[in-house]
């Protein structure tokens, strides 16, 4: 989170200047993750260049990580319970014809 000392206070990223300053006093702040403005009309895009180190390997990928043993858990406890129902169910429809 961004924050100005010669105006004590915190700024929201959108609310740095894409050059990383203080709208208010124009003291340089660390932007945080702030996103840089869209070019006006009389500017033109800077060009994006694709690096080699942008490939995306088979290492890069995520792993999925594991079901948590307690959502294992209440799975099977939910399973147990449902199943209970269902026979209590069932007797009562027995007893009904």
């Amino acid at each position: 989170m961004p924050w100005c000392t010669r105006c004590d206070r915190f700024l929201s990223p959108s609310t740095v200047t894409p050059t990383g300053e203080c709208p208010r006093c124009g003291a340089t702040v660390d932007p945080g993750h702030a996103h840089a403005a869209p070019p006006r009309a009389d500017e033109a895009p800077p060009p994006i260049a694709a690096a080699p180190d942008d490939e995306i390997t088979a290492s890069d990928e995520e792993t999925p990580l594991p079901i948590p043993w307690h959502f294992k858990l209440l799975v099977g406890a939910l399973a147990l319970y449902l199943g209970w129902r269902a026979v209590q169910g069932v007797e009562w429809l027995a007893r009904l014809l």
